[in-house]
């Protein structure tokens, strides 16, 4: 029977062992399958495979869930939707009126992209709540691959919808008197640092937030465990499960908040005569 206490003792959960100094690195997670499965491998080539790419491993698992929802959703259409099709649509639409809302009419077009966007970090933030899964946001190489993702994006539909000259307008902000260009030089450098610091400010909120409730829920599933150890069983209280249920809405208001600020970024991007009235 695996030893759910000396687990907790042996293992390194979620981060990478020290280089060449064998110091000792912090858990911040509860072990997942792959974790599992590394251990039972004793160090292998393909366990040292599976947890080198654990997080690429269960970012695809979770879009495999998402294709199989949206596949099993429209595979039969009806005109009046009922079933998964009726959520479905249901979530389509709450998510158009939101973005369309944020932009504007013409924010129709970053619906496939924002919403699939919210949909994705959404269910990788609720993996990490299933046993033996693992929430990929939880790592910041996941975040910032996200949080590029959006910024590239942005960028090209600023150069799309501005132009070059129109972009660098943006960048300068937009001087229009002799006094606006005189603070150019310091509007510029600051603009395109903003700019910048988006795409960092977007994966680090997430990934310390995602960090923070697995580290939370590990340190009470620790203590339940601890606390039955004596009874040698792998088993514990679950002390863990009230910060389950809260991590199930800071999952969903994380998920939200990144949609939220990427939208805002697209949005003052846009032409002012598109989206100066939000």
């Amino acid at each position: 029977m695996y030893n759910i206490p000396a687990f907790f003792k042996s293992v390194t959960v979620g981060s990478e062992p020290a280089h060449g100094g064998g110091g000792e690195s912090v858990q911040h997670e509860l072990p997942n399958l792959l974790t599992v499965v590394n251990q039972y491998l004793g160090g292998t080539s393909v366990g040292d495979f599976l947890h080198k790419w654990e997080n690429v491993i269960f970012s695809l698992i979770v879009i495999g869930i998402l294709v199989l929802i949206a596949r099993l959703a429209s595979r039969n259409p009806q005109m009046v939707p009922r079933g998964l099709q009726n959520v479905t649509e249901m979530v389509v639409e709450e998510l158009e009126k939101f973005i369309v809302g944020v932009i504007g009419p013409q924010g129709r077009k970053f619906v496939p992209f924002l919403g699939t966007l919210f949909l994705y970090i959404l269910f990788m933030n609720f993996a990490g709540l299933v046993p033996l899964m693992k929430a990929s946001t939880s790592s910041v190489n996941t975040t910032i691959a996200l949080a590029l993702c959006v910024f590239f994006y942005v960028q090209f539909t600023a150069l799309r919808e501005n132009g070059i000259v129109g972009y660098v307008d943006h960048l300068m902000g937009q001087p229009r008197t002799a006094l606006q260009w005189a603070f150019v030089p310091l509007m510029l450098p600051i603009h395109v640092i903003g700019e910048l610091a988006k795409p960092l400010s977007l994966s680090l909120r997430l990934f310390g937030n995602v960090t923070g409730e697995d580290i939370l829920i590990l340190i009470f599933v620790g203590l339940g465990v601890t606390v039955l150890s004596f009874t040698h069983l792998p088993v514990g209280i679950p002390l863990q499960v009230p910060f389950i249920f809260l991590a199930l809405l800071t999952s969903f208001i994380q998920a939200l908040v990144f949609m939220l600020l990427s939208t805002i970024y697209f949005a003052l991007m846009l032409p002012h005569e598109e989206g100066e009235h939000h």
